[in-house]
């Protein structure tokens, strides 16, 4: 089982910065790749950004140029810097992973979801 445990959500105003951390504790999984989903009520879940095993990464285009993903690999945790944040970018931010051991692959994985409010 994979454990993902959020932090650094809260509220802002418009223009501000945030940092969402997620730490992954993996067990005897490998997590092959860490994302960010957001969700506004009434909506689906969307991709924000995504960070791949061998560093790539790719965005929405509505974060491209503002928020950034990184991880860090020893101690299985993944960030997402957001700046210059907007109204719309209000949402419940949900880390994901995928993670694989043995024949099991693509095995998602969620985080309990931390709140971000842009707001004046």
């Amino acid at each position: 089982q994979v454990q993902l445990q959020e932090s650094g959500g809260g509220l802002v105003q418009p223009g501000g910065s945030l940092r969402l951390s997620c730490a992954a504790s993996r067990g005897k999984y490998t997590i092959d790749a860490m994302a960010w989903y957001r969700q506004t009520p009434g909506n689906e879940r969307e991709l924000v950004a995504k960070i791949y095993g061998g560093g790539t990464t790719t965005y929405a285009d509505f974060v491209k140029g503002r928020f950034t993903i990184s991880r860090e690999y020893g101690s299985n945790t993944v960030y997402l810097q957001m700046n210059s944040l907007q109204p719309e970018d209000t949402a419940v931010y949900s880390c994901n992973a995928e993670a694989s051991w043995g024949k099991k692959v693509g095995v998602n994985y969620w985080g309990q979801g931390t709140q971000v409010t842009v707001s004046s």
